[in-house]
């Protein structure tokens, strides 16, 4: 499928990584944990450096709810400046009210931000008109949007039939799916023409198998590499070596769709030892010793069969 629109698109063929968000110890700070930018940007350059499409600064795994405002714009700036324009900076903008969101991607596009990701109305079960009024509020900053299916954080669930009528928002070009639903591809395809962006790592295969056009990933920020030539091999219908390397690394992609999945991927980002996790503000504290043995356990599984993979093909 292409993107939607001529006016308003994005080229989201790839693997765009929601980035994890660095902090460094600073009593002066919120939960005395200061944003590390220059840990931050060096992230985002090891993604772009691997291969990946884009990031997707200010999403949950990227902190935001536990960001100061002004944190949270200068996110951008740095993600857009670290980029430096070898691919896309897709900026989350969800707020409580389409005021607050329309806010965000008002900023997003003044920093430079190539799109928003964007969940319907936080903290507030919105009913059908009210997502699409948010939507359609939001779509007013003039960026291409990617809404964003979360019903397990949100309660509202984009559904499909009410996906078509976001896609009648010109704005509104992608999906990003995160019901765990496979099957919604193709009711989604059936319905409208947006692109449908794998949202949940632990069904990315079949998510592509049944058509989506790109990733909007989490664990990549330990694994880029590996995602990429994941993606490039479904992309390319590669569906068996795809296969192969997919079962090596679902089972850490699992702790994508959990509740502690920020403070996951960022021990998995320590334990690889290529890019800084560290520490999670508050709400989220640390992982309790069983969740992290389990997350230790499953990385070093998925670096052992990589290793001997590599090791295989040469």
């Amino acid at each position: 499928m292409g993107i939607a629109m001529t006016e308003l698109s994005m080229d989201l063929g790839g693997v765009v990584v929601a980035t994890t968000l660095a902090f460094k110890e600073d009593a002066s700070a919120p939960a005395g944990l200061a944003v590390d930018y220059d840990r931050f940007g060096a992230h985002v350059d090891f993604l772009m450096s691997n291969g990946c499409r884009g990031v997707g600064p200010n999403g949950s795994l990227g902190e935001y709810s536990s960001l100061t405002d002004e944190e949270r714009r200068k996110v951008i700036q740095v993600a857009v400046e670290a980029v430096d324009g070898r691919g896309i900076v897709i900026a989350g903008v969800h707020g409580v009210g389409s005021h607050q969101a329309r806010t965000w991607a008002e900023l997003a596009r003044e920093d430079g931000a190539d799109g928003v990701l964007l969940l319907p109305p936080t903290l507030y079960r919105a009913n059908e008109g009210e997502v699409i009024a948010h939507f359609e509020e939001v779509a007013k900053a003039g960026l291409p949007i990617m809404a964003y299916n979360n019903p397990f954080d949100t309660k509202v669930d984009l559904v499909p039939s009410l996906v078509a009528k976001l896609a009648q928002i010109p704005e509104v070009v992608a999906i990003k799916e995160f019901s765990g639903d496979v099957r919604r591809v193709y009711e989604i395809k059936e319905l409208c023409d947006i692109d449908i962006i794998a949202g949940a790592d632990d069904v990315l295969f079949e998510l592509m198998v049944n058509g989506a056009v790109g990733w909007f990933a989490g664990y990549p920020n330990a694994f880029p590499r590996e995602a990429v030539e994941l993606y490039n091999l479904c992309r390319n219908g590669d569906w068996h070596e795809a296969k192969a390397l997919y079962e090596q690394l679902v089972t850490v992609f699992r702790w994508d769709s959990r509740t502690e999945f920020v403070q996951a991927i960022k021990l998995s980002m320590d334990i690889c030892g290529n890019s800084y996790g560290g520490p999670t503000r508050p709400p989220r504290g640390p992982l309790s010793a069983e969740q992290h043995a389990q997350v230790t356990a499953d990385t070093e599984r998925a670096l052992a069969a990589l290793a001997a993979r590599r090791v295989a093909v040469a």
